[in-house]
């Protein structure tokens, strides 16, 4: 007969333990999720004390010597047959178990929390050079107002059928200053296919006040944003150059509470790229688009190119002025701020672009050569 022994604490201590710090049961064995005891079965009762019973009750089980460094392997039948010795597992062993990523990092690359993939950034400035330095030929003014580091929002003027002002300035910051910048852009992008990764992809962040907070605050990087959203694009070429309402001023209170400062920029150019001819709300509203236009641009390449002539850009000069910075001496990080405050603010960003660009226009020789 088998001499039952009372498991000393130590032991039981160590099983519950480990069972616990690794999350998982011993290999073979079946527990009681209460009282984590391997259940045994009749093929082991010699070793209980001659019981033929095929269930031992939990008392009984609790009396028994488990060995810490054994389990017990069990049939299809829940049945013990012997007992098999497996290595114990030491605590570094288990730490190693616990830190273990529970995905592959590597298989991110280099997209970061926003979607952007600076693989993909590197390709676009590849393809977006030549527009840049040959056909669209961008010349900035006051370029060094931008800073270097830490969290700001760029506000621009907004024009073209498919306007071509976003990607210009993303590309002009990051070439020149090596700062990337993240383009606030209507929810819309999000719902078209293939479109709505690739503009993730190159920076683009679906326009909304939170993630125009984090960009700023907690990324301490630059977001761009067109307060007057698709009724500048979609307006036809006679109002060019006028700008739209601002919205709410909500771009205002976002940077209030980053606690960062709002860079106006001043862009000439993108009215004259893609103008519209006049729009065709038929097919806007069949197609869910926030407008249909037609533009100079199909007339002119689509009997030559077809389709493909639609999306070509005229190759106008562009001309980009950066204003001083505004800051704002308010408490970041309020809930809210005073709304009359906030619109009045928001104007008067409105109005310094309209002015700067009067002025632009004014001084501008040609279309073509600026």
């Amino acid at each position: 007969m088998v001499t039952n022994k009372t498991p000393s604490k130590e032991t039981n201590s160590s099983v519950s333990s480990r069972t616990q710090r690794s999350g998982r049961q011993p290999q073979g064995s079946s527990f009681d999720a209460a009282n984590e005891i391997p259940l045994i079965g009749k093929h082991d009762s010699e070793r209980y004390g001659g019981r033929t019973d095929s269930h031992i009750d939990a008392d009984s089980r609790a009396e028994s010597h488990i060995d810490a460094d054994s389990t017990i392997q069990v049939d299809s039948n829940n049945i013990a047959t012997s007992l098999v010795p497996v290595p114990p597992f030491s605590d570094k062993e288990y730490d190693q178990v616990e830190e273990e990523p529970a995905c592959d990092k590597d298989r991110l690359g280099d997209v970061d929390e926003w979607g952007r993939s600076e693989h993909m950034r590197e390709i676009t400035r590849q393809l977006m050079d030549p527009f840049y330095n040959h056909w669209f030929r961008v010349e900035w003014e006051g370029l060094e107002k931008i800073p270097k580091e830490g969290g700001a929002l760029l506000v621009a003027n907004h024009a073209g059928a498919i306007p071509p002002d976003a990607p210009i300035i993303m590309h002009g910051v990051e070439k020149e200053l090596g700062r990337p910048v993240y383009g606030l852009a209507d929810y819309w992008f999000r719902t078209i296919p293939i479109v709505n990764v690739m503009w993730s992809r190159m920076g683009g962040v679906t326009a909304h006040p939170d993630n125009a907070l984090r960009i700023m605050r907690d990324n301490q990087q630059l977001a761009l944003v067109f307060p007057e959203g698709t009724k500048a694009t979609s307006k036809s070429f006679s109002d060019r150059y006028r700008l739209r309402r601002f919205g709410r001023g909500g771009f205002v209170e976002i940077a209030m509470r980053a606690g960062a400062p709002i860079i106006p920029l001043a862009v000439v150019g993108a009215e004259e790229a893609m103008p519209i001819l006049y729009r065709v709300p038929g097919i806007a509203s069949m197609l869910n688009l926030p407008y249909f236009p037609i533009t100079g641009n199909m007339l002119a390449f689509g009997p030559l190119l077809g389709p493909l002539g639609w999306f070509l850009y005229f190759p106008v000069k562009f001309k980009i002025k950066v204003l001083d910075p505004i800051y704002y001496d308010v408490e970041p990080g309020q809930d809210r701020y005073s709304k009359s405050f906030v619109m009045e603010e928001a104007e008067q960003v409105r109005t310094l672009i309209q002015e700067t660009l009067y002025d632009m226009l004014r001084d501008r020789k040609s279309i073509l050569n600026g």
